[in-house]
C-alpha cells in the first residue's frame, strides 16, 4: 500500500468510521485496525487493536457461547478474558524468527470501537516482525485488518484483506 493512500485512508475513511452515529445498526465496512509501536526505552512492542464493539461483541458471543456486553463495569473480568483469549488465537507476531505471545493488557470502549491493549516485553531490537491477524475473520468475509509498526519514528503500514492474513514488516 503506498504511503499517500495509507494517509488518505488514514486521514479521511477510518475517522468517519469510527466516529459513526449510535443510531446506526450496522457500519459498511468490516476493518479493524492494529497499531504496534516499538518503545526502544521499556524494550517492548506496544500493541492497539481497534475493533468495531459491535462486531466485536459479536464475534465473543459466537465463539464462546456467552451473551457479551463490553461497556458493563459488571462484567469488565469476564470480558477480559472473552477479549484475551481472543486475540490469543487472531493475532500472532514473530520478531526476527521467533514467536512471541503478547501480553493482554485490557480494552477501553472508544466511541463505536473497542481498543484492546497487548504488549511484547524484552525486544532488545529488532528487524523483522512477522504478522498472522485474523481479527473478525471467522465472521465476516469481507474483513480488512490495517496495520500500522512504527519503530524509532519510521512508520510503516500495511493490510491484510481475507482470506490472507499473515504479513512481514522489516526495517
Amino acid at each position: 500500500m503506498s504511503a499517500f493512500f495509507s494517509k488518505l485512508l488514514l486521514l479521511f475513511a477510518l475517522p468517519a468510521l469510527f466516529s459513526a452515529k449510535k443510531e446506526m445498526a450496522k457500519h459498511p465496512f468490516h476493518v479493524s485496525t492494529t497499531e504496534i509501536a516499538y518503545n526502544a526505552k521499556s524494550k517492548s512492542l506496544e500493541i492497539t487493536c481497534r475493533i468495531f464493539t459491535d462486531d466485536f461483541e459479536q464475534i465473543l458471543a459466537e465463539k464462546y457461547k456467552t451473551k457479551t456486553d463490553l461497556y458493563d463495569k459488571k462484567r469488565e473480568k469476564e470480558m477480559n478474558l472473552l477479549a484475551k483469549n481472543y486475540l490469543d488465537a487472531s493475532i500472532k507476531f514473530s520478531v526476527d524468527g521467533k514467536l512471541l505471545k503478547p501480553n493482554y493488557i485490557g480494552y477501553e470502549n472508544d466511541h463505536e470501537a473497542t481498543n484492546v491493549y497487548l504488549e511484547i516485553e524484552d525486544i532488545t531490537d529488532f528487524r523483522q516482525l512477522n504478522i498472522s491477524n485474523g481479527i473478525l475473520y471467522d465472521l465476516f468475509n469481507d474483513q480488512m485488518n490495517i496495520i500500522h509498526v512504527e519503530k524509532n519514528g519510521n512508520r510503516k503500514s500495511t493490510k491484510v484483506n481475507f482470506p490472507e492474513k499473515r504479513t512481514t514488516v522489516v526495517f
